[in-house]
């Protein structure tokens, strides 16, 4: 027959309920950060990467507009600049 000594279950028992409470004090340390984190972020001025991404594609498309206008600009130019050419060589 197996004998059951009361000091070793008592700290068995008490190791059990230590680590109970070492897990809560650990997820309430990861929530109280995780809060604080996003106290700390939504104070700052960063952009959504929605907005971002937005932003990136209109300044793509005035990209593109800007070089066809220029191109616009160099085809009309180049008969001017060709015709200047010619009078100044007569």
């Amino acid at each position: 027959m197996q004998t059951r000594n009361k000091v070793l279950d008592d700290i068995s028992q008490l190791m059990t309920n230590a680590m109970g409470v070492a897990q809560g004090a650990k997820t309430e340390a990861e929530t109280a950060m995780k809060s604080m984190m996003d106290r700390w972020l939504a104070d700052r001025d960063f952009v959504t990467r929605e907005e971002f991404d937005a932003v990136r594609a209109m300044a793509q498309k005035a990209r593109e507009e800007n070089e066809a206008l220029k191109a616009r600009l160099d085809a009309l130019e180049t008969p001017a600049k060709a015709a200047k050419t010619t009078a100044k060589k007569k």
